[in-house]
């Protein structure tokens, strides 16, 4: 194992994954561990630079976990994420994957999370974070399981809705991110202004009595804030709370965004947004404050979401030094 060391930070690294030590602040002692892989949205990206900045600027442990290909290399959507143990330790599991078939040893120990009732974030693609055949030892965690035990897999029994559809058009089609009125003086919404922009397009949410809906998504006829809404598209549910029920008994608070790609993260309210919706996630609800820092850590010049369009030829050590761009050029 190499340490390398960084002002008030040392960073850990290991072969598939890169964690931030961070020291000081009100997550000093917690840590956080991010599930990244998905093929389009870039979660190889937003996961890194979210971890950067809870490390550096409030003193979590964050740990990053990739989907990477056999020689190492951050592969987008590879079902291959070594190190899931680290979720043994964690206070709170971040999770961005897509249609992920892992392996028993790998899947194991998210499921021993669940089991034990560990809070979750999902962002985006977590409503199908899974797709594991019938048969498999773990085919109830898929999207689409129809057995009454686990209805419609993690998505629906965690987070509170499987993947339902897009609402959006992606490229063409920015989301409005709207605060729902009722819910303005929520703590997860301290220092967040309305109408956050967004360039993935909008996801259908469908609430239920267990949802608190925090925010709407508002597609837009363009990619700017000053584009128009869609008038055939009403604001849908986009961001929530609720709670799931581990099999230890455990309650477990779930803060779930449909937003989350790389390039939705450079709206400085929906970046807070999220900093804010782990820190309640994580039992951190007092120390949330409006304004908060949530300045990127080293330069984050994200890539344009899209299938095979990650970078090539990236190992997680690449970005140990917390101050490395994301993502790096070869």
């Amino acid at each position: 194992m190499k340490v390398v060391i960084f002002w008030m930070l040392s960073v850990l690294v290991l072969a598939a994954q890169v964690s931030y030590e961070g020291q000081g602040g009100p997550g000093e002692g917690k840590h956080i561990v991010f599930v990244s892989s998905d093929h389009e949205y870039r979660t190889e990206e937003t996961c890194p630079a979210l971890a950067r900045i809870l490390a550096k600027h409030h003193g979590f442990k964050t740990t990053v976990l990739f989907g990477v290909d056999a020689q190492g290399f951050i592969k987008a959507g590879a079902s291959n994420i070594k190190g899931l143990e680290a979720l043994e330790t964690a206070d709170l599991m971040v999770i961005f994957t897509r249609f992920l078939n892992l392996p028993d040893e790998q899947m194991k120990h998210i499921v021993a999370y669940l089991d034990r009732g560990g809070p979750v974030v999902g962002l985006r693609t977590s409503s199908h974070a899974f797709k594991i055949p019938e048969g498999k030892t773990y085919s109830r965690f898929s999207f689409k399981y129809q057995g009454a035990e686990y209805e419609k897999g993690f998505g629906h029994q965690v987070l509170g809705n499987t993947w339902v559809g897009h609402y959006g058009k992606n490229h063409s089609q920015a989301t409005r991110i709207e605060i729902v009125p009722e819910q303005k003086d929520h703590v997860i919404l301290s220092g967040v202004e309305d109408h956050a922009l967004c360039m993935a397009g909008a996801y259908v949410g469908i609430p239920d009595e267990t949802f608190t809906v925090l925010t709407k998504s508002q597609p837009l006829n363009g990619m700017t804030k000053g584009s128009e809404p869609d008038e055939t598209k009403p604001p849908s549910p986009s961001t929530w709370t609720r709670y799931y029920t581990g099999k230890s008994g455990k309650k477990a608070r779930v803060f779930h965004s449909t937003q989350g790609a790389s390039q939705d993260l450079l709206d400085d309210s929906y970046r807070r947004l999220l900093v804010n919706g782990i820190f309640w996630a994580v039992g951190h609800d007092k120390d949330i404050k409006a304004d908060a820092k949530i300045d990127f850590v080293g330069e984050y010049r994200p890539s344009k979401f899209s299938f095979n369009g990650e970078v090539k030829g990236v190992k997680p050590e690449d970005l140990a030094d917390i101050d490395s761009p994301i993502m790096p050029t070869k």
